[in-house]
């Protein structure tokens, strides 16, 4: 899936024109704590041609003092990772030092640069507009991303840069697994140590890999594709500085993937970029398998693996079905069980499971445990059924869909994962009402 990025100033309106792309408000609540956080990435799928759309602020740090660097560091990080960069300026404010500074940089970038004049919303306005014509471009799009003014000519340039989508079949024959991390956790240790020779350069230096590479291997008679996206940390002084907030990367491996190889490192422990990254696989629905690296150089006692994985499990807790294991790519140690754990995921992400077993499960639960009442009537379940695969998702048809309560929601969700597990893999169920 192509990339697009939003750069541009504080304050130019970033984030309103990322919600009118997207077409909807991005604040997403699930069912699990500690899942809902302040997006910066979506997959937008309203038009013919899908794509990522990220707003770059999201990537600066905090604490940058000058505004013309938190400038240069985002379109620097957008001009990298991004398929097509989205120059936002301020149409109110006009044209000023920072913009031409931006655009210079922009002029070297071999890549498509949509050069957009926000907050335009009105004919006096789009008559001083024309003052960013002093930027040396040849063509400019007035918007006004509050009300909508001149979307519609900004999203069709898009779609028709954008390049065409090829359909997939339903069900693919290959299996592809996305290794993603922090830098320097062992990523390229690890698949070196899976594939059996050095594919990759290992080198403890952090972001040695610049780019994903897509290797294809047989393991018990299946084929799998292995995305390694060490490419996280880019090439770049830039990048180095921005590594924390750099998973652009990351997310084009998991757009491709089926199961993602989370690598943590056990001598750091959990971090905070750990569970971003996490969280967009969840987001992304891809199975998951938590691989927890350098356990060699861990001192332990009887107890280290258990408070290990009990870390793991209260930081991770919307990756609850994810397995999780302990390795060394240094010294060997479990390496060649994590083929083993993921063709079992891998399994189990497309795996289809019958009408009439759904629906036994079904009316347990509800008899064990019927739903609340809502709007004074009881809310009632009519039959499940399994819509789709990778990852399984299933629908529930229900007298009134708004009556079943999260916790009831969680409740099924447990009952259907009780009798056939779904290991590594997210479940989505979707509540559909139908009338008696």
């Amino acid at each position: 899936m192509s990339v697009v990025a939003i750069v541009g100033r504080p304050n130019v309106g970033k984030s309103t024109l990322f919600n009118r792309i997207l077409g909807q408000r991005k604040a997403i609540v699930e069912d699990f704590p500690g899942v809902t956080r302040d997006r910066n990435y979506a997959e937008v799928t309203r038009f013919d041609k899908h794509f990522t759309l990220i707003d770059t602020g999201g990537f600066e740090p905090v604490s940058t003092d000058r505004m013309l660097e938190q400038m240069r560091e985002q379109s620097q990080l957008a001009m990298e990772e991004a398929d097509i960069i989205l120059f936002l300026l301020d149409g109110r404010e006009g044209l000023t030092a920072s913009d031409h500074e931006v655009a210079q940089m922009l002029r070297r970038v071999d890549k498509p640069v949509l050069y957009v004049v926000n907050k335009v919303d009105g004919p006096q306005q789009e008559e001083d507009a024309t003052e960013f014509y002093a930027l040396g471009i040849a063509e400019f799009y007035p918007v006004s991303a509050e009300h909508g003014g001149g979307m519609g000519e900004l999203t069709g340039v898009l779609q028709d840069l954008l390049p065409e989508q090829l359909e997939q079949e339903d069900i693919e024959t290959e299996v592809r697994i996305a290794v993603i991390g922090r830098p320097n956790v062992g990523k390229s240790s690890i698949v070196n140590r899976m594939l059996g020779y050095e594919r990759m350069v290992a080198n403890p230096t952090a972001g040695t890999t610049r780019d994903s590479i897509d290797t294809p291997f047989m393991y018990d008679k299946q084929r799998y594709i292995l995305i390694d996206t060490a490419g996280i940390r880019r090439r770049g002084r830039v990048s180095e500085k921005l590594e924390k907030y750099s998973i652009v990367h990351a997310l084009k491996g998991m757009d491709r993937a089926h199961v993602v190889m989370l690598v943590i490192d056990a001598e750091t422990g959990i971090t905070d970029q750990d569970m971003t990254i996490a969280g967009y696989a969840y987001d992304k629905g891809r199975a998951v398998v938590l691989v927890v690296n350098k356990w060699d150089a861990v001192e332990k006692d009887n107890y280290t693996m258990k408070k290990f994985t009990e870390d793991v499990r209260d930081k991770f807790k919307f990756l609850s079905f994810a397995p999780i294991m302990f390795v060394s790519a240094l010294t060997g140690q479990r390496v060649a069980k994590i083929m083993e754990t993921v063709a079992e995921v891998a399994q189990q992400f497309n795996r289809k499971i019958s009408t009439s077993q759904l629906n036994k499960i079904l009316q347990a639960a509800e008899e064990a445990h019927q739903p609340a009442m809502y709007q004074g009537k009881r809310v009632k379940l009519f039959y499940m059924t399994q819509t789709a695969v990778r990852p399984p998702t299933f629908t529930i048809f229900v007298n009134k869909s708004d009556g079943v309560h999260f916790s009831y929601r969680r409740y099924l969700s447990n009952k259907i994962r009780e009798p056939f597990g779904f290991t590594g893999c997210p479940i989505r169920i979707n509540y559909r009402d139908r009338e008696h």
